[in-house]
C-alpha cells in the first residue's frame, strides 16, 4: 500500500527575498555557513531534514546565477529526483549529449533529474516543491501520477560543479509504468537495476555515484519518514 500524503515540512512564512529584478537566470541559494554551521561534511545525509528545510527556507535568497556560478560560499540549492519503478525495481539512468547545457558533464551519465530553482517556482507554492515540480515536467514524460519524496541531502566538495552546489534528494516513484525522458536532444536514458547499471559506475557523474552507493544501502526505506512528500501530477 502506499504511504499516504504528508504535507510539506515548511512554514508558509516570507518566502526568500529577491536580489534583483529576474534579468537573466537567478537561482535560490543559502550562504554555505548557515546550512553548514559546524563545517561541511561530503556525502550524503538523512538525518535532520527538518532542519536543512527550515534553513533554506529561513535563510535563501535568489542572486544571479552568473555571478555565484564558481562561488561556493553560496550552495545553489538543487532538487534532485533519482526515479524508481517499483513494479520492476529498476531506474532511471540518463546520459548527458552534446547539446545539454552543462558542458563540464557532457557523456557522463546521471542518476538524477534535478535543476536549479527560479523566482516563478516560489510564486504558488514552497520554492523547492515548485522547482522540482517545474523540472519533472520539463524533463521527464510520465503517463502515471508520482510520488517524490525527500531521502536525502548531498554536498560533494570534490569538484567545480558539485561545490557550488547543494543537492535534495528526492525518490521519485511513478504509481504504474516507466517513465521516458522528454529532451533527447539532450539526454538519452534507459531504465536498468542497480545490478545492471553498476557497468556505468565509473562513467557516473561524482553524484550520481553517491547516490549509487546510498541506493544500494537501502535509501528506499527511508521513503516512509519523509519530511517531505510531493505527489506530481501525471503528463496531460
Amino acid at each position: 500500500m502506499r504511504p499516504v500524503p504528508r504535507s510539506v515540512a515548511v512554514p508558509p512564512a516570507v518566502g526568500p527575498r529577491r536580489s534583483r529584478a529576474h534579468e537573466a537566470e537567478d537561482v535560490l541559494c543559502v550562504p554555505r555557513s548557515t546550512i553548514f554551521p559546524d563545517g561541511a561534511w561530503h556525502g550524503l545525509i538523512a538525518r535532520g531534514l527538518e532542519r536543512v528545510l527550515r534553513t533554506v527556507h529561513a535563510t535563501s535568497e535568489y542572486r544571479p546565477r552568473a555571478e555565484i556560478e564558481d562561488d561556493p560560499a553560496l550552495q545553489q540549492i538543487i532538487p534532485y529526483c533519482v526515479v524508481h519503478h517499483p513494479h520492476d525495481d529498476t531506474y532511471l539512468l540518463t546520459r548527458r549529449l552534446r547539446r545539454s547545457s552543462e558542458k563540464r558533464l557532457h557523456h557522463l551519465y546521471s542518476l538524477g533529474i534535478g535543476g536549479h530553482v527560479n523566482p516563478g517556482d516560489g510564486e504558488a507554492e514552497d520554492p523547492v516543491v515548485g522547482g522540482l515540480r517545474r523540472e519533472w515536467a520539463e524533463e521527464i514524460r510520465c503517463a502515471a501520477p508520482a510520488r517524490a519524496s525527500l531521502v536525502a541531502m548531498l554536498n560533494d566538495d570534490s569538484s567545480p560543479v558539485s561545490r557550488v552546489h547543494l543537492g535534495l534528494v528526492f525518490l521519485v516513484e511513478p504509481a504504474e509504468g516507466t517513465v521516458e525522458v522528454r529532451e533527447i536532444e539532450k539526454l538519452e536514458g534507459e531504465s536498468l537495476s542497480l545490478d545492471a547499471m553498476r557497468r556505468h559506475y565509473l562513467s557516473m557523474e561524482s553524484w550520481s555515484q553517491l547516490v549509487f552507493d546510498d541506493l544500494v544501502a537501502g535509501a528506499k526505506t527511508r521513503v516512509e519518514k519523509s519530511p517531505l512528500v510531493v505527489d506530481l501530477d501525471p503528463e496531460p
